[in-house]
């Protein structure tokens, strides 16, 4: 793995974080997994997952770290974007997506060998 970010994921990740948009479909390879979906701002990930969290008897505590979140994102802050916040993702297993109804994955952007646009899982159905 390399310790220097892709460039191009580093500038796909900042947009989606200025534009709050959910539709930029990606599909990444780390560490041998192939990782399908769709990109969120880092915010709204967050927010989900801890709504997730929220309505767990065992792991609704857990749902303020998620909520809390960063002291504002990134971009405003004019630092570079080091994660990609993927939901309705899936990791490839075969031909097959698991979750099938797909799931919240955060991926270091240094820890990503290899991706391409587009969401693999769509091509398979």
């Amino acid at each position: 793995m390399s310790n220097n970010p892709d460039e191009l994921l580093v500038a796909i990740s900042a947009a989606v974080e200025s534009e709050q948009s959910n539709q930029m479909s990606l599909t990444v390879v780390v560490g041998g997994a192939v990782i399908t979906g769709r990109l969120a701002p880092e915010a709204v990930w967050r927010e989900r997952v801890a709504e997730v969290l929220r309505a767990s008897d065992r792991l609704g505590a857990f749902s303020d770290v998620f909520a809390r979140g960063p002291g504002g994102n990134r971009a405003g802050r004019g630092e570079a974007p080091t994660h990609l916040h993927f939901h309705l993702a899936r990791i490839l297993q075969g031909s097959r997506g698991i979750p099938e109804t797909g799931g919240m994955y955060r991926v270091a952007i240094k820890d990503v060998s290899a991706w391409t646009v587009g969401d693999l899982i769509r091509f398979d159905e």
